[in-house]
């Protein structure tokens, strides 16, 4: 692969997945570490990455105030958030990650809607902020400066203590061996507490992320009720999903 194919893959998975891991990337195009650290150095000097130790971030996960256009996939992102809105009733309490489908999806909450909307995601919540009949609870604990989310012991312990109506997950990788996947160590504690807390668990990703593997488990089919994405329910690429007894919408 060269050096240009190279770049323009990294490019690729830092937009898809938000964070990318030197060691993946390693296996993925099967060169040598320092040769990607160069990239990273290369593609970062440009402004196009963010280098982080160990990988690197896109510019859009580490902002807090998300744009309104310019988000990777944003209009894919807005029809998964117009789906996942319709399964949102007054009265709920909505457990949310974090990530730009997530903020899709508060952008996208009508007016008129009361209910509690609960995250340990920063941008998330500042969006909630904004809605005028939302009540909103942020999760404390210690915040993670690369994802802006709330993380640790006392996060997970108040997650625990709470059984909410539905949960939204914001979904790094899907397949049907491996189920969700992420790369993010801290997030995939918090995802886990947060599928265990919840009556309903709602996955939201753009169809390029399925069949796709990140290096950390959060959880098995099994514990998805329902998947999102911006396709239609029949879409070949989701029936192993619907196989696996998964709502798909």
């Amino acid at each position: 692969m060269l050096k240009k194919e190279r770049q323009a893959y990294i490019l690729h998975q830092v937009n898809l997945h938000n964070k990318v891991l030197s060691s993946s990337l390693c296996t993925e195009i099967n060169v040598s570490e320092d040769t990607i650290r160069r990239d990273l150095y290369e593609l970062a000097e440009e402004g196009k990455v963010i280098k982080v130790h160990g990988g690197a971030l896109s510019h859009s996960f580490n902002q807090v105030y998300f744009p309104i256009n310019g988000v990777y996939s944003q209009s894919q992102k807005k029809s998964i958030a117009q789906k996942a809105v319709g399964l949102i009733s007054d009265g709920m309490f909505v457990l949310t990650s974090g990530g730009t489908t997530i903020i899709e999806l508060a952008r996208s909450l009508p007016p008129q809607l009361k209910a509690t909307f609960i995250s340990g995601s920063i941008p998330a919540i500042l969006e909630y902020m904004h809605h005028p009949n939302i009540e909103v609870i942020l999760i404390g604990d210690k915040i993670s400066k690369n994802s802006k989310i709330t993380i640790g012991t006392e996060a997970i312990a108040k997650i625990k203590q709470m059984k909410v109506d539905i949960c939204f997950l914001g979904t790094n990788a899907i397949d049907t061996e491996h189920g969700i996947t992420d790369n993010d160590w801290d997030v995939v504690q918090l995802k886990k507490a947060m599928i265990e807390s919840s009556k309903k668990v709602v996955c939201l990703t753009i169809a390029e992320k399925i069949n796709s593997v990140q290096p950390i488990v959060v959880c098995g089919l099994d514990e998805i009720d329902m998947l999102i994405t911006e396709l239609p329910a029949d879409d070949p690429v989701l029936k192993p999903y619907v196989d696996a007894g998964i709502e798909v919408l």
